[in-house]
């Protein structure tokens, strides 16, 4: 099943894929059908009480890290953004006017479903609630480690678009096989497959489960493979996971 979340006529919504609509969940406008187009689309993530957190890979890929000229690591690298960072599906990515490299990063996306602690890798898909695809953009130019990304590089306002949908955890059987792509204003410039990561879903869940308590509604992001280019003002970014949907985003100047 597709989970949304959307604004639309002065309110906030749960919604659902039906039909090629969006089938509103909740409320006083339970069951009414609105199209795709006469909504804001929002992070598909519920709001939570405390604050969420949002966990990134870098150089998860083996063809990745070779393009940025770097041996594949030992154990993951991660590091943390804000969940201010998060927009959705069809908004806007601010590119600073002073950069002269700002690449996009498709990724798959997980969300996490129940309190997580020392949970083991072959238990590890039952605390899944579901997937989404998130474009973790990068900004070089403030860039002083690539494998510890700085403030500036990862967790600013507008720059990780997120959705349009989260899709049921039961309705992805193998997170491990699934393909990713970019297009810029059409064209393909990026393409994957899950299957490269260096570290996979499960392994991810242990070793950060290991230290640190994960609770409903954090998010991994799990790291993108090689193909990044320089995105500028106009430019259409869609990210896209097989099964899990195509995320629109366009940059505009800040």
């Amino acid at each position: 099943m597709k989970h949304a979340r959307i604004a639309w006529s002065g309110a906030i919504h749960d919604a659902m894929e039906s039909d090629g609509q969006l089938l509103l969940t909740q409320g006083p406008h339970a069951g009414r059908r609105v199209s795709f187009d006469e909504v804001i689309w929002l992070p598909p993530l519920a709001p939570i009480a405390q604050a969420r957190t949002v966990i990134a890979l870098g150089l998860n890929y083996a063809d990745h890290a070779k393009e940025l000229a770097f041996k594949a690591p030992e154990e993951p690298l991660a590091f943390m953004k804000s969940q201010a960072s998060l927009i959705g599906h069809k908004a806007f990515t601010k590119r600073p006017a002073d950069v002269k490299y700002m690449h996009y990063e498709c990724e798959l996306a997980v969300v996490v479903g129940r309190t997580a602690r020392h949970v083991k890798k072959a238990d590890a898909c039952d605390f899944i609630a579901g997937y989404t695809v998130a474009n973790d953009y990068a900004i070089r130019d403030y860039l002083e480690n690539w494998y510890r990304p700085n403030l500036r590089v990862k967790n600013r306002d507008t720059c990780t678009p997120i959705g349009p949908w989260l899709v049921d955890a039961a309705d992805i059987p193998n997170p491990m096989a699934l393909k990713l792509q970019t297009t810029v204003n059409g064209q393909v410039t990026q393409s994957g497959s899950t299957a490269d990561m260096i570290f996979d879903v499960p392994t991810l869940i242990e070793y950060f489960s290991s230290f640190m308590t994960l609770h409903p509604g954090d998010l991994i992001l799990t790291g993108t493979p090689d193909g990044i280019v320089d995105c500028q003002p106009g430019d259409v970014i869609v990210t896209e996971i097989e099964g899990i949907g195509a995320l629109t985003n366009t940059i505009v100047k800040a």
